[in-house]
């Protein structure tokens, strides 16, 4: 009976594999929107356009991410049209685009942090140079901030990962949804278990090493 149940996991385990490389794919991209949306939102923060930033950061970073998910997902059209040709938009592009927002707002607070850990006395010091404020922040503050940004970024970054599993509650094939298909398939109890373990299995294989880095990077910068 348990060589049953492990033989059908080999056998679902291409599957899910795929259906974890569709996660992968929303998690990279979801946080490549999100953190140029977010670095240019974050300079708004040291900008007259302040309000604005603020509004944006406060509303995405305490906005629920299934509520997010589900509003792109139903809020943007099935196909655009573009130079007279309709162009598909799917399913996972929306919750890429669901779970963006909240990653360009937080990632527009780790730069507010970045840039507030910076000693005044650089700011002071560019500026005695006849820098322009738009110049201090890009050439001086902005790279000092790169170092000090990178652990709590890799940090989000596989707490994106994470939400990702929302993902298969709007239609989208990941790995959830193929574990979902798999359980009813085979349904078998003990194959059930054995499959929602796997799905965390695979989750903890893909965050912990991130997490594990992250400590470093964050020991390694700990003077700064």
């Amino acid at each position: 009976m348990a060589n049953d149940v492990f033989g059908a996991l080999v056998e679902w385990a291409p599957a899910l594999l795929t259906g974890l490389g569709q996660n992968v794919l929303i998690s990279l991209s979801a946080m490549a929107l999100g953190s140029v949306a977010g670095l240019l939102i974050g300079a708004l923060n040291f900008s007259p356009l302040r309000p604005l930033a603020r509004a944006w950061v406060q509303l995405f970073r305490n906005a629920p991410w299934l509520v997010l998910i589900y509003f792109t997902t139903y809020v943007f059209p099935f196909e655009v049209k573009l130079f007279g040709h309709y162009l598909s938009f799917p399913d996972w592009l929306k919750v890429t685009l669901g779970l963006a927002l909240p990653a360009s707002a937080n990632v527009a607070e780790i730069l507010r942090g970045a840039v507030g850990s910076i000693p005044a006395t650089q700011w002071e010091a560019a500026h005695s140079l006849a820098l322009t404020r738009a110049q201090v922040f890009s050439q001086v503050i902005l790279p000092q901030c790169f170092k000090r940004m990178l652990p709590p970024w890799m940090n989000l970054y596989a707490i994106i990962t994470m939400g990702t599993s929302l993902a298969s509650l709007v239609g989208v094939h990941d790995v959830i949804d193929v574990a979902q298909i798999a359980s009813n398939t085979v349904n078998r109890i003990p194959f059930t278990v054995l499959m929602y373990f796997s799905l965390l299995a695979l989750f903890f294989a893909w965050c912990f090493p991130i997490s594990r880095l992250t400590q470093r990077l964050e020991r390694r910068y700990a003077f700064y």
